[in-house]
């Protein structure tokens, strides 16, 4: 299906809407990325147009995002379906429902310690603390990112092979191994109002080639920003043109 928003004509496949579902990812993708995590907007229309888009494919609409679910709610409200947080470590299938979290090894205490010590040496950067692992960000202070990765890759020679180190925008992050967005899209996929249909995902950076990966796999699309779409408002603009398209 060829799809063209504000003359810019987009040349790849997705299902038809009553056979697709999404699964968009959140920071650099449904909203532009901000300087803190606590910084975020959300654009002018976007909760209505994902409202009509949940409508159109059947609630079959999902958010996996790095962000803990409850972030994710802040935002988001009961617009999405489902959500996956913590690139999947947390995965709620329905509005209401349970919290679902995978079994995961406990993040060594003195990891946690060095991680505090050494952005307390690195001003401007910042540790933040997830439930199974934690996120070394230098966005404000991008010298620091060698030093930074250096320190965790040490650690990762102590996991053996229980945690590994993601690059993402700005940050390296500690989690652990074999969970990650593409678990989070297969997981999602097994059950109502996504199963049977064919995944759409959507994400912005290195932490959701997994969840690209599951989705061509499964026989659906796997879109990049910004190599299918240029900007976080291109793929807002695309989506808003799915629903105009069904009206």
């Amino acid at each position: 299906m060829v799809r063209t928003v504000s003359d810019t004509e987009y040349r790849f496949q997705i299902p038809a809407l009553d056979q697709a579902a999404f699964l968009f990812d959140f920071d650099g993708t449904l909203v532009d990325i901000a300087p803190t995590p606590e910084a975020v907007v959300m654009p002018d229309g976007l909760a209505e147009t994902l409202r009509q888009l949940r409508v159109l494919c059947g609630d079959a609409l999902a958010v996996i995002s790095g962000r803990p679910i409850e972030q994710i709610d802040h935002f988001l409200g009961d617009i999405p379906f489902a959500v996956a947080g913590e690139h999947g470590i947390a995965i709620r299938h329905r509005p209401g429902g349970p919290v679902e979290r995978a079994a995961l090894p406990k993040v060594p205490q003195h990891w946690l310690e060095e991680a505090r010590a050494l952005v307390e040496t690195w001003p401007g950067t910042r540790l933040e603390h997830k439930q199974a692992g934690f996120v070394l960000h230098y966005r404000a202070t991008p010298e620091a990112g060698p030093a930074l990765k250096t320190a965790a890759e040490a650690w990762m020679r102590e996991a053996e092979g229980a945690f590994h180190l993601q690059a993402a925008k700005m940050a390296w992050e500690v989690r652990p191994t074999g969970i990650d967005k593409g678990y989070a899209v297969s997981l999602l996929m097994e059950a109502a109002p996504f199963a049977g249909r064919k995944p759409v995902f959507v994400g912005d950076d290195v932490t959701d080639e997994d969840g690209i990966t599951a989705a061509k796999r499964m026989g659906g699309a796997g879109l990049r920003i910004p190599t299918d779409f240029p900007t976080p408002a291109a793929f807002r603009a695309w989506v808003a043109s799915l629903v105009e398209s069904e009206r």
